[in-house]
């Protein structure tokens, strides 16, 4: 992807629509050779931004999923001791003493997603995403600045394995918490907001093929007057998606009927639901 414009054409070719800022920001992720950070609310594509770049790059998507007590041992590397414990038998039925050297090599390795990214072989990188990486420990957070700042990571049997082609590296956040200071400085960052009405049509119109142009429209207008409602979660563009392609399938127009028969696909909440219902579903249906 030589230009912003070229690599646009190759996300919206994926069935993914970004803006020129975030375009720009990818672009300069792959070419900077620079991990990435996505922040946003729930649902706006930070995730979707990753799996379409790797579509446009045409090369894996490696996802490590992040998680509260997420260790380095799940994201890097584990020994696959099933098969070493059957090596020591076969060692012993030979009548041989089995090395400690012999039962740490690479071919014992189970190759989580940080090593496998780091030892893909190209030609072109791999496409690491780090999801939702506010949801793991700081201890974890930490141990991601060596991959970060040097495209490397030490395994004490092995020594240290640096990537022939480091990957590009796309983290997400939905800023649960705070990150490090250490960790920011290593990305580049970029705020993915909810899209305006226009983008978020577009965007469904692209993602629900067959959708009627009205009811496009409506659910765009309508998922963003939900989103002026003081709710718990409000609707991103993953539920507008969800609601279009939930009515198209019943063949039903958007009307307060509809709306209130479909309303889980938009919002998660039981709460949420009742905000809507008492703000009245026939005017944030019609506008």
């Amino acid at each position: 992807m030589e230009s912003i414009d070229e690599l646009a054409d190759g996300l919206a070719a994926q069935g993914y629509l970004a803006d020129p800022a975030l375009a720009t920001a990818l672009f300069l992720a792959v070419h900077l050779k620079q991990p990435i950070l996505l922040e946003g609310e729930p649902g706006v594509g930070k995730t979707a931004a990753a799996a379409a770049l790797a579509g446009a790059l045409d090369t894996p998507l490696i996802r490590l999923q992040c998680y509260e007590g997420l260790s380095a041992a799940e994201a890097l590397y584990e020994w696959n001791y099933p098969r070493q414990l059957l090596g020591i038998r076969l060692a012993e039925a030979r009548g041989e003493v089995p090395r400690e050297a012999d039962l740490f090599t690479p071919d014992y390795l189970l190759r989580r997603p940080l090593l496998a990214a780091i030892e893909h072989p190209g030609p072109r990188p791999a496409v690491l995403l780090i999801d939702e990486v506010d949801r793991a420990d700081d201890e974890f957070e930490a141990f991601l600045f060596e991959l970060l700042a040097e495209g490397s990571v030490t395994i004490p049997e092995l020594g240290t394995r640096t990537a022939a082609v480091p990957p590009v590296v796309v983290l997400t956040s939905n800023r649960t918490r705070d990150l490090h200071d250490a960790l920011l400085r290593r990305c580049l960052y970029h705020w993915i907001g909810y899209p305006e009405a226009s983008r978020v049509a577009a965007i469904i119109r692209q993602r629900v093929p067959g959708a009627d142009q009205l009811l496009v429209a409506q659910v765009a207008g309508t998922v963003a007057r939900l989103r002026g409602l003081d709710l718990t979660k409000p609707p991103g563009v993953a539920e507008a998606i969800g609601w279009a392609n939930a009515l198209r399938l019943l063949g039903l127009p958007l009307d307060d009927k509809s709306a209130d028969l479909t309303l889980g696909a938009a919002l998660k909440y039981r709460e949420d639901e009742e905000v809507a219902r008492r703000t009245g579903l026939a005017d944030l249906v019609a506008g």
